[in-house]
Formats: C-alpha cells, structure tokens, sequence
C-alpha cells in the first residue's frame, strides 16, 4: 500500500487562493474561502451603542449582515466611498457559529494564487497593523500584498486587551 503525505504537507504545497483588494492606497488580501461575494454598496443602518469596528447593519440578498470597519481595527483613518468601493461579504466562524460579515474595501483588484511557503512575516520596524491581524506578505508581480487573519481580524474580542501576564 502505498504512503501518503501527512493531510499538513499537503496543504503546504497546494497554491494559496486570494482575493485582492486595497485599503487607504494599500494592498491586502484575505483567502478566497473566506469570500461569499462581493458588491457595490449598500446603504449601511446605524447600531446604536455598537463597538465603533461594527457600526451598522446592511441587508444582503435579504439577509442582515454586520458591517464591520476594518480600518479601524488596522489602525487606518477613515475614508469616503468612491466609485471603485466594494463590499466584500465574508462567510466564516465566529464563535463557532458560522456568520457572514461585510467590510468596505477601497477597491477590488483581482484573485491571484501564491505559493504559501514564500509568505514572508511582516517586519516588525514599520508595521503599522496588529500583528495579530496578519499572516504575513506575499509578493505577487511588482506588489507585495499583506495576507491579513480572518480568524484573528474578525474575532469579537480582537479590541480587548491582552490580559497582563
């Protein structure tokens, strides 16, 4: 009978699939199975009393999705919709319980494949984002591109602070 890889040395090899899209003039991507779809915006319902990164609903194909603002929680200044802005509807656990969200995304570029053995870690001098929130940076063509965290961006808890040691 013949031996097989370990189910992790496979997964190591095969490409990683990425939406990418831009941010305040920078270039992230997250993974494509984490996306349901993407859309041109929709009018976004205020929460009353919500957590400044999810301040308001928007309804998708009937049903109510949290939008949550991803600029925030990267430490980006806000920025006004223009005609490339995207919503971009995620499909993932949180809390275990399988939920869709909404972020706003400049702009959305392309879905590219890299190799996930060349991502490199973010430096630490001039990294601006959370590191918890990144996976690290791929370069794709003549850009590099900050794989952010699904799991760790969009965790409810993720603008706590860590407990002291």
């Amino acid at each position: 009978m013949p031996r097989t890889a370990p189910k992790d040395a496979i997964a190591e090899t095969q490409a990683l699939t990425l939406l990418v899209f831009g941010l305040a003039g920078e270039t992230f991507a997250l993974p494509v199975t984490t996306i349901h779809e993407v859309i041109d915006p929709l009018p976004v319902t205020p929460v009353p009393n919500a957590a400044p990164h999810a301040p308001g609903l928007i309804n998708v194909r009937g049903i109510v999705t949290p939008m949550l603002d991803v600029r925030l929680r990267l430490r980006m200044p806000p920025a006004a919709t223009a005609e490339a802005t995207r919503f971009i509807v995620l499909e993932l656990l949180v809390s275990g319980i399988r939920s869709r969200i909404a972020i706003e995304a400049d702009a959305v570029r392309e879905v590219v494949e890299v190799d996930p053995t060349r991502l490199e870690p973010v430096p630490e001098l001039g990294a601006r984002w959370p590191a918890a929130f990144v996976r690290g940076v791929a370069r794709h063509d003549d850009m590099l591109v900050v794989l952010l965290d699904p799991d760790t961006l969009f965790a409810p808890d993720a603008d706590r602070p860590a407990p002291n040691a």
